[in-house]
């Protein structure tokens, strides 16, 4: 399975963006999730989602962020909104399978005024 994300971009504090992770195949059976890596610092977890589309997310962007997916379009969404300086950030997003995982390319999210 290849991910492709998308979506990045610069975008002042407070504002908002899309991103989006799109697989080559179907990925409905799988769990989506996205990642960050800002410079000098480690992967971390942002968000993800069940199969079911049952969401979690880490406390720095409960309230700000949503994540989805729609099968039918082997996509997965993050919506962010009101980005902070600290989201700024490489975005990776990731399908773990029960005996696989995938990760695709990232894209920068860049929060400045």
């Amino acid at each position: 399975v290849q991910l492709q994300a998308s979506g990045g971009g610069l975008v002042q504090p407070g504002g908002s963006l899309r991103l989006s992770c799109t697989a080559s195949e179907s990925f409905s059976s799988s769990v989506v999730g996205w990642y960050r890596q800002a410079p000098g610092k480690q992967r971390d977890l942002v968000a993800n989602i069940s199969p079911g589309g049952y969401p979690i997310y880490v406390d720095p962007v409960k309230g700000r962020f949503t994540i989805s997916r729609d099968n039918a379009k082997n996509t997965v969404y993050l919506q962010m909104n009101g980005l902070k300086p600290e989201d700024t950030a490489v975005y990776y997003c990731n399908a773990k399978f029960i005996l696989q995982e995938f990760w695709g390319k990232g894209t920068l999210v860049t929060v400045s005024s």
